[in-house]
């Protein structure tokens, strides 16, 4: 596939990923944190698993999911839980534009585990941007008006991105195999996950059409985001993909 294909995957990607900030703060206020994450995972399963069922006999087996990806695949679906819970809890207790400028920090996560852990080569550039983004991440995590309190909103948002940045890795892993069977197993078991811990938790569940709402959005955002940002990290990458993803929290803040 060509160079200027797979950037134009990633910049998609991004696009539909910026939903997810500014209407999941809307959201918020109806739904609990743990739900809302749960739901926008179990829309991505549920949106791409209908995709999948006119595809999945088209598809070349050797595609499919093996025992080998096993721990690549339960470390994407463990984090996936993890991940959009603290970015829902950082959401609403924070700010949506700052949320969506913090998740730049997603791209040093995931550069640094590509080369500290997967030993994944990255440029010069890539490591003045990681530099930039890490001091802008520190600035933005204080509250403003000459206060230099922490915001806890934002260390959950930061903690959300490494969540993200060794996901973007583990299925960076796996980004070889099919693109459809590895965004199903996110959203339904991702989401499924969630739900169970939101249940733990004695959330409230929401009511329906906010929970329509909420899987619209995950199929979307998260869906479509993921399954375009697979098939580009397939070609470019986890560093580079993460990258060109970086558009996202201005999409997002605008």
């Amino acid at each position: 596939m060509k160079k200027g294909t797979l950037i134009l995957y990633a910049l998609l990607a991004a696009v539909f990923y910026a939903l997810n900030t500014p209407f999941s703060k809307l959201l918020l206020g109806s739904v609990s944190p743990t739900f809302m994450a749960a739901f926008l995972y179990i829309g991505t399963g549920v949106g791409v698993g209908i995709l999948y069922a006119f595809k999945i006999k088209k598809e070349d087996k050797s595609k499919r999911i093996g025992k080998k990806d096993l721990p690549y695949t339960v470390a994407m679906i463990v984090l996936d839980i993890i991940a959009p819970i603290f970015l829902m809890l950082g959401i609403k207790y924070g700010s949506a534009s700052n949320a969506s400028l913090l998740g730049n920090f997603e791209i040093v996560a995931t550069a640094l585990i590509a080369l500290l852990v997967f030993k994944e080569g990255v440029g010069k550039r890539l490591w003045i941007a990681i530099c930039l983004i890490t001091v802008s991440s520190v600035i933005l995590s204080f509250e403003g008006s000459g206060s230099f309190v922490f915001s806890y909103g934002s260390l959950f948002v930061l903690l959300a991105t490494v969540c993200w940045g060794l996901e973007n890795n583990c299925t960076r892993s796996i980004s070889n195999k099919s693109a459809y069977e590895i965004v199903l197993l996110k959203g339904l078991f991702s989401g499924g996950g969630s739900f169970v811990i939101a249940l733990i938790l004695g959330e409230t569940m929401p009511e329906i059409k906010y929970i329509l709402f909420a899987m619209g959005l995950g199929f979307v955002a998260y869906g479509l985001s993921i399954f375009l940002y697979v098939k580009a990290q397939n070609g470019l990458g986890a560093a580079k993909t993460s990258a060109y993803y970086a558009v996202a929290p201005f999409v997002g803040t605008f």
